[in-house]
């Protein structure tokens, strides 16, 4: 919902800016910054209210508020059980791609993904998820953790709300 809800700021934000450019009044201009800081707090009191760490900050370019959001990244490292057949594997890798599928549809992660080399530490999953304890047992719900084929390392990861990848 706090995604959709940036959307519709945004778009909001920018509709706005193009309606009239360079014709608002200071009036207008008082009463749109009002806003944006009414959704910034909201925004603010609502990410606290579900138990989410964060701190903000102004921007000294910009003069914006910056949400930084305590997120989990899990570290998928190779496991002791590496043994099973390709057929099993196969199965595993199909089970564990529809637990990350799931994970990001649900809103659990942000992110997943494999990293490009073969070192022992095979991906990872971002958690935007209020506590280590959430994110720790939503990566071992993993098929392919719960198999021993990987096991899960979770560190504690601060990033601006709402900022993309580039």
């Amino acid at each position: 919902m706090n995604r959709v809800y940036l959307i519709i700021l945004f778009f909001g934000i920018f509709n706005s800016c193009n309606e009239n450019p360079g014709k608002k009044t200071a009036v207008l201009d008082n009463e749109f910054a009002f806003e944006k800081r009414q959704s910034v707090a909201s925004q603010i009191a609502e990410l606290k209210a579900a138990g989410y760490q964060i701190f903000e900050y102004v921007d000294d370019e910009s003069g914006d508020t910056i949400i930084m959001q305590e997120y989990y990244m899990a570290f998928l490292k190779r496991g002791p059980n590496r043994n099973q057949s390709k057929t099993e594997t196969d199965s595993l890798q199909s089970l564990h791609m529809g637990h990350l599928g799931r994970m990001y549809k649900e809103g659990f992660a942000d992110i997943s993904g494999p990293f490009g080399d073969d070192q022992d530490t095979r991906g990872i999953t971002i958690y935007n998820v209020p506590s280590l304890k959430m994110a720790d047992s939503l990566a071992n719900l993993d098929p392919m953790v719960k198999a021993g084929r990987l096991v899960i390392e979770i560190r504690p990861w601060w990033a601006g709300k709402g900022f993309p990848l580039r």
